[in-house]
């Protein structure tokens, strides 16, 4: 059996919010469903580990904001790989109130819904939290963006705590297995340091807070980073483009 086959489910990629004494708090959320139409009930589905989560359940209320196609990086960053016990998520960005008082982040969205939790079921990991939509809205006719493109475009693992989370090492191992290797032996094999400086500039890096990968052949053009630059080739402030992480949180692959 093949763990990606997961993947070929279809998904969006949200920020679920809440308000609870006081404070804001939301996440990065990939799950988020229409389960009836008359009411209007969308099913969110929740971390046990997550600081949201237990702040959804106490105030009895989320709001989703759709993110659309062209998404902030730095909006991911700070939504899915950052505690809201920790910073405050919120700071900088444009957001309104409807019925139920949640936070809606407006920035990078295209539409949003207001809800009251109505009933809640705990299924192992996470908790599928349903709830019934008080308001909502429409702010543009962008493309929503979707997981599968997040992964194609960033080649992002997914946060530990996502639905969808796959060990690396697992998904790694399937690759390998599937894949026909070269058993061909060169005469003319290159030296030891030579051998070396190829591996340093082709290895990927991948950063370790939020899986970001960096390639050396693709560079990073959003950032002035040319394709064909190797990793120790990049600036000393040279930041991960999803999370901010600097160049001592990446790991050679």
């Amino acid at each position: 059996m093949k763990q990606k086959a997961f993947h070929k489910l279809s998904y969006g990629l949200y920020i679920i919010s809440t308000h609870f004494q006081g404070k804001d708090a939301g996440y990065i959320g990939n799950t988020a469903f229409q389960v009836t139409s008359a009411p209007p009930q969308i099913a969110i589905s929740c971390h046990k580990k997550n600081a949201s989560t237990e702040k959804i359940l106490q105030s009895k209320s989320f709001a989703i904001s759709v993110l659309k196609k062209e998404t902030d990086t730095s909006l991911i960053g700070k939504f899915g790989f950052m505690s809201s016990d920790e910073t405050d998520k919120f700071l900088h960005l444009m957001t309104k109130t409807a019925t139920t008082g949640a936070p809606i982040v407006l920035d990078s969205t295209i539409a949003w819904f207001d809800c009251q939790v109505i009933s809640t079921h705990d299924v192992g990991t996470h908790i599928l939290i349903i709830g019934k939509v008080l308001n909502y809205d429409i702010i543009s006719d962008e493309d929503p963006l979707t997981y599968d493109y997040y992964r194609a475009k960033y080649k992002m693992l997914a946060p530990k705590n996502a639905p969808t989370y796959l060990e690396k090492n697992l998904s790694e191992a399937e690759t390998q297995n599937s894949e026909q290797l070269d058993q061909t032996q060169h005469k003319n094999e290159p030296t030891p340091a030579a051998r070396e400086q190829t591996e340093k500039s082709t290895a990927t890096y991948t950063c370790t807070i939020c899986g970001f990968q960096y390639n050396p052949e693709e560079g990073d053009p959003a950032l002035g980073i040319p394709p064909g630059t190797a990793f120790d080739d990049l600036p000393d402030d040279y930041k991960c483009p999803i999370c901010n992480a600097g160049k001592d949180y990446f790991r050679k692959d």
